[in-house]
This record gives C-alpha cells, sequence and structure tokens, in this order.
C-alpha cells in the first residue's frame, strides 16, 4: 500500500481519498478506520483569537443567540461549527441531551431522576443542567436504565 500526503495551504477540510483496483478487505478496513476517526481536538474561538481545545477537555457544547458554545473547565469558547455537524464528529462519550445542548458523559458527576418526565444533570464543576423530555428515552438508552 502506497500513501500520499499533499498540503495545500488553500484547503478549508482535510480530504482522505482511497484508490483501489478492486474492493478488498484492506480497502473496507482502511475506510472503516478514517470514517471512524474523531480528532481530539476543535477549534474555539475567545477574546478574538483562536484557541485549540481538547474535546476530552469539554463539559458542554451549547447553541444560544445563534451561535454555539464549548464549556472547558479554562472557560467558554465560541464554536464556528453547529452542533449537528459536531455531534457527528465527537466521540461516542458526548451525548444530546436536547436540540440545543451536548453534554460530555466523563465529566458528569450524577444524574437527577426525581423531577417528574425530565432528568437533572449534576456536572463535576457543580453546574446543571436537564435534558429535555424528548431526549429522556435515549440518555436512559445509552445509559441502560
Amino acid at each position: 500500500m502506497r500513501v500520499e500526503i499533499k498540503i495545500d495551504a488553500s484547503c478549508v477540510e482535510a480530504r482522505v481519498e482511497i484508490h483501489a483496483g478492486e474492493m478488498t478487505d484492506e480497502v473496507v478496513e482502511l475506510a472503516r478506520k478514517i470514517s471512524e476517526y474523531t480528532p481530539s481536538v476543535l477549534v474555539g474561538y475567545r477574546d478574538g483569537g483562536m484557541v485549540v481545545i481538547d474535546v476530552c477537555k469539554v463539559v458542554r457544547f451549547y447553541a444560544a443567540s445563534q451561535k454555539v458554545f464549548a464549556v472547558t473547565s479554562e472557560g467558554e469558547y465560541t464554536m464556528r461549527r453547529r452542533l449537528y455537524e459536531l455531534e457527528q464528529q465527537l466521540p461516542a462519550n458526548f451525548v444530546r441531551i436536547s436540540n440545543s445542548e451536548i453534554i460530555n458523559l466523563k465529566e458528569v458527576k450524577g444524574f437527577d431522576l426525581s423531577f417528574t418526565g425530565t432528568i437533572c444533570v449534576k456536572f463535576r464543576d457543580g453546574t446543571t443542567t436537564y435534558v429535555s423530555r424528548r431526549y429522556v428515552s435515549k440518555i436512559k438508552q445509552k445509559l441502560g436504565i
């Protein structure tokens, strides 16, 4: 197998092409691994500057005022991607809990199921949020409840 990398400053998003004479198990496995790849960093914006954010440090992503924000222990960053784009790119420990929020399950301290029809999510940093009724069954399934 031959691998070529071409650097082009005008390229906005990385693109991978596989050229093969036929569809083999090796090609199928390679395509699967590439499609499952999730980058461990994202780019956020704060104070007029661009900041590299480690995905595993993100507590949650949320949408407000026509913008998407990432919350980490270091602060809050504006993202240039929509929530649905982030949702497709994020690892399995991130789950959507409403139309406007995605949370990192590794940053969750606990869940309070006492509210009727909703779930209160308590994070390690002391903040809370709520799972919308539409997503309650999805989060219960993810947690195995």
